[in-house]
């Protein structure tokens, strides 16, 4: 059963316009790994120079994407995603952008709990106690592993730096 009365199509961005600007992203940059490829040199003189592979991948990257520029002017241009999907995108990647964004200068530790913090509340249907909870004992736990154990040095903010790390 369909969430949309029949015959009426689900409004959305369309297929055919999101497959041209990815093709177009995509074709960029495999021109820039070619650019500094190349830049580099990609020749294969006495063994292989440093560009070498790079050039070599950056070739399948512009076949793939010239691929896709193909297969967007072929294939039916149907809706690619209903702003109701984008919604549920939005949900996911706002949290993770803000965690991104908070990792400079808050620190990984903390910008992880408030990330717990706001997925849960955002995304979960949670208790508040139970993503409290996870929001403290998660970042304490992958200190404790990270820095502690393995020695693997993080991106800390004021608040390690006040307890002396």
């Amino acid at each position: 059963m369909s969430a949309h009365p029949e015959g009426e199509t689900p409004r959305g961005l369309s297929r055919r316009p999101v497959e041209l600007v990815t093709a177009a992203i995509l074709i960029a940059l495999a021109f820039v790994v070619l650019w500094d490829s190349y830049g580099r040199g990609a020749g294969w003189d006495n063994g292989p120079q440093n560009g070498f592979f790079p050039a070599r991948v950056g070739w399948l990257f512009l076949a793939a994407a010239l691929f896709i520029l193909v297969q967007s002017f072929r294939a039916e241009n149907s809706v690619f995603v209903t702003f109701a999907q984008l919604g549920q995108v939005s949900r996911v990647l706002g949290p993770l952008v803000l965690f991104v964004a908070l990792i400079q200068p808050l620190g990984l530790y903390v910008a992880a709990s408030i990330f717990i913090l706001v997925f849960m509340g955002v995304v979960a249907t949670s208790r508040w106690w139970s993503i409290v909870l996870t929001a403290i004992l998660v970042p304490i736990v992958c200190f404790w592993i990270f820095e502690l154990q393995f020695r693997v040095p993080l991106p800390k903010g004021p608040l390690e730096a006040m307890l002396g790390y």
